[in-house]
């Protein structure tokens, strides 16, 4: 194996891995009703997810940006409407949660079941792009 081509490996690995450590950090989150954080680190676990999908797509480093929407687009990733429509949902998300300009508000907004409700399609998205991803490698 070349090193270009180990190193390419290794940087999507290393995405992976986050995905799995993001998504460990939300669920402690979720347990200590840290609310906010769990739908911020679902939103990252999901941005890394689909910046490794873009990744295997493109043989290029993925763009640095937040928007889910944009990566899917470029991913060539495709979700079946339900998880289309959350993705849209929680990319609304990831700007009050990085910049709320009431945290009080937000925090009475998203309460444990909605965030666990969050949480669950979180997995279940990520789940349906591993998926994807492995019908792509081959």
């Amino acid at each position: 194996m070349n090193m270009a081509k180990n190193n390419y490996d290794k940087n999507i690995q290393n995405w992976l891995d986050m995905v799995e450590y993001d998504m460990v950090t939300a669920g402690k989150m979720l347990k200590t009703g840290r609310y906010v954080y769990v739908l911020f680190m679902c939103h990252l676990a999901i941005e890394k997810i689909l910046k490794a999908a873009v990744a295997i797509k493109t043989q290029k480093p993925p763009p640095k940006t937040h928007d889910l929407i944009y990566l899917i687009g470029i991913s060539d990733i495709k979700l079946p409407q339900g998880l289309m429509d959350f993705v849209g949902i929680i990319n609304n998300t990831a700007i009050v949660t990085r910049y709320p300009e009431d945290l009080s508000a937000l925090v009475s907004n998203y309460t444990r079941p909605v965030v666990r409700k969050y949480h669950e399609k979180t997995l279940e998205l990520i789940e349906c792009i591993k998926q994807e991803l492995k019908l792509k490698k081959k």
